[in-house]
């Protein structure tokens, strides 16, 4: 069962936008919705990957995720909206911020870690509202959402096909590098950091390029939270950006991957009927959450994998 649902996942997201054409389901507003969950959802999926498989909690993954969504922004404004150029140098900085800040990052353990990716994101957060040439602290409204060589591939119910794909892709990927050998590596280095020391295996090494991948996943999840808003915003990299992916990959479970989508679509959806309801919805999803952990430990995927 548990093997089975992260394609029941990708078959009910795939027939979302047919029964929409049929009008069975709300044309507009849900493949919209659902379109930013997929987003957030690779957003998550990167972190789910270094947090379950290599054990490294990252408060600060909200960083890479803005560096994607200001490459968007910084190119647009300079006149440059191919998918052929954004996504190369949004996935290269976020790469090269990865490597630099990962570096100094895990030569600390714990806490310690968990304190250095929070303020290197806070430091982005910071760095993000002083570029006053791309809005400042306002943000920054696009001129024109990203081509792809002139195909409009980022606009309406193309976005949501594109995301889909991308989300697709990524998950296809992180899977076959989680059952890789490298993956592998890095899940014994989670489990006995020592012992695969002593085997020879380079554990700094590993660590800092699963740290890379991530931060290029997240970077291509904020190429498309920019695309999808039309907007960007130093709050993309402030720490409650980076709680939210947390909360979503735990809800889902940890390790699972695909529990991250379903963390995601948990979280969006509730944190949209809960707004609105009320602007104070973080007081009914805060207890609701506790709970969830109290009671799901393994997350939503957890509860396929028991009864599988």
């Amino acid at each position: 069962m548990n093997r089975a649902l992260p394609w029941a996942i990708f078959a009910a997201l795939a027939l979302v936008p047919l029964l929409s054409a049929l009008g069975v389901i709300p044309g507009g507003y849900l493949p919209l919705l659902l379109g930013r969950v997929m987003v957030f959802a690779l957003a998550a999926m990167s972190l789910d990957f270094i947090l379950g498989i290599g054990g490294l909690v990252s408060f600060g993954h909200a960083a890479p995720l803005a560096i994607g969504a200001y490459a968007v922004a910084i190119l647009d404004a300079n006149n440059v909206q191919d998918a052929l150029v954004v996504i190369p140098v949004a996935v290269l900085a976020a790469g090269l911020f990865a490597l630099a800040t990962g570096a100094v990052a895990l030569r600390t353990r714990g806490v310690n870690f968990i304190m250095i990716t929070l303020a290197f994101a806070q430091m982005v957060y910071f760095a993000a509202g002083s570029l006053a040439d791309y809005g400042g602290d306002d943000g920054y409204t696009l001129y024109s959402r990203t081509t792809l060589a002139g195909w409009k591939v980022f606009d309406g119910r193309a976005f949501y096909l594109t995301a889909l794909i991308t989300l697709f892709l990524a998950w296809l990927f992180l899977r076959m590098l989680a059952a890789s050998r490298f993956g592998r590596t890095l899940a014994g280095i989670r489990q006995n950091r020592p012992r695969m020391a002593a085997m020879g295996f380079n554990a700094y090494a590993v660590e800092l390029a699963a740290l890379v991948i991530a931060a290029m996943i997240a970077a291509i999840a904020g190429v498309l939270l920019a695309n999808e808003a039309e907007f960007v915003s130093p709050a993309y990299a402030g720490w409650a950006r980076s709680g939210d992916l947390m909360v979503m990959v735990i809800l889902g479970g940890v390790g699972s991957l695909h529990g991250a989508i379903l963390g995601a679509l948990l979280v969006v959806l509730a944190q949209e009927a809960l707004g609105g309801l009320t602007s104070h919805w973080p007081l009914v999803f805060g207890p609701a959450l506790v709970l969830a952990v109290l009671f799901l430990r393994h997350g939503i995927a957890g509860i396929g994998a028991r009864r599988g």
